[in-house]
This record gives structure tokens, C-alpha cells and sequence, in this order.
């Protein structure tokens, strides 16, 4: 509860002075025991780690407590380059900008300084600097790994003779951004939202 981001079983185990498979089966029965009392807060394994979170069910209750009024919610210029991020990583601004068919730099530096994503090296080539998304992302969207991301193909449009690169522009940004905005309706963001402030 004192944790500001996920902590790993090992770092747990380390701390109690217990063998790591006792703390991850711990923390497994921990998080089976609040589902099934219902508990208003649940234990989730999520970006390479364990933390705490507010239930879903309870997420109008504590969004009202929490933000009353003051959401800082993303652009969405700024869910469109983060979902092109989250998907092409790495990648560089002037990659994500050709996906998107808009300069995205101030887009870019807002996603830097709210902590999801960050600069990974540079392209050997260009020297151009690569962007990834940050645990921080993973954990606001509910996810362990990037592989828990939904699939594109349901959201691309369906094309007979057209080139690949021909479906690069709005039609990917809007592809990826609704996929991402699936992951993230999954994963209940707004409880998560509430449960960090």
C-alpha cells in the first residue's frame, strides 16, 4: 500500500526474508480472497509486478470521491500517437508522425512528461531517438505485458489491391488508437485512474 508502481515477487521476498514462490502464492491467494469477499479493492499482477487497485464495481463511487470535476484525461491527438507508440515501439517522431499524417511533437513531449512513454536510444541510420511506452503505461492500462494488447486486424479496414504502405495515415492511427482504447475499457482505466490519485 506504500508502493507508488507495481513491486515484483522478487523484490517482495527479498523484503519479507521468504523463498519467492511462497510470496507469489501469497499474493495469488491474497488477490482470490478479495474477488471472492467482494472486497472494494482488489490485488492485480500487472507491468512485472503487484498492486493494489479500487474494484471496478466501485469505480463511479471513488471517480466521484477522487476526481470531483478534475479529470486530466489524454487528447485524442495524444491516444492516437500513444497507441501507435504502444504498437510500432521503438519508433521514432517522425515515424509516428507518418502514421498519423500530423506532426506529433508536442504530442510526444506531453506523453514524456506524464511518464508513458520515454526515449529507448536512437536509430543507428538516422540517429533519429526511439520512443517505447513506460511500465507506468502498462500499469494505467491494466496490462502485464504489451502482448495483453488487442489485436489490429479486427479494426483495419478490409483492402483488396491496395498497398501496404498505402494504409499508412489515418486509417492505422484510427486502427491502433481504437484498439488501444479497447485494452483500456477492458482493464477498467478510470478505477485504475482513481486508485493512483
Amino acid at each position: 500500500m506504500v508502493v507508488e508502481e507495481p513491486v515484483a515477487e522478487a523484490h517482495l521476498a527479498d523484503v519479507l526474508e521468504y523463498p519467492r514462490a511462497e510470496v507469489a502464492l501469497a499474493l495469488r491467494e491474497l488477490a482470490a480472497e478479495y474477488t471472492a469477499q467482494g472486497r472494494g479493492f482488489d490485488l492485480r499482477p500487472v507491468a512485472g509486478g503487484w498492486r493494489y487497485y479500487s474494484r471496478a464495481a466501485c469505480e463511479p463511487a471513488v471517480e466521484r470521491f477522487v476526481l470531483d470535476g478534475r479529470q486530466a484525461r489524454l487528447t485524442q491527438a495524444a491516444l492516437e500517437t500513444l497507441a501507435v507508440i504502444a504498437y510500432r515501439q521503438p519508433v521514432s517522431r517522425s515515424r509516428v508522425s507518418a502514421v498519423r499524417g500530423v506532426n506529433c511533437d508536442g504530442v510526444m513531449r506531453t506523453l514524456v512528461q506524464r511518464g508513458l512513454v520515454h526515449e529507448a536510444g536512437s536509430e543507428p541510420e538516422t540517429g533519429a531517438i526511439l520512443y517505447r511506452t513506460t511500465n507506468y503505461f502498462l500499469e494505467r492500462m491494466g496490462l502485464r505485458g504489451l502482448d495483453e494488447l488487442p489485436e489490429l486486424a479486427p479494426f483495419l479496414p478490409e483492402v483488396d489491391d491496395v498497398e501496404a504502405e498505402s494504409l499508412e495515415g489515418t486509417t492505422i492511427a484510427d486502427a491502433v488508437a481504437a484498439a488501444a482504447a479497447q485494452s483500456a475499457d477492458r482493464s477498467g482505466e478510470a478505477g485504475q485512474a482513481a486508485s493512483d490519485r
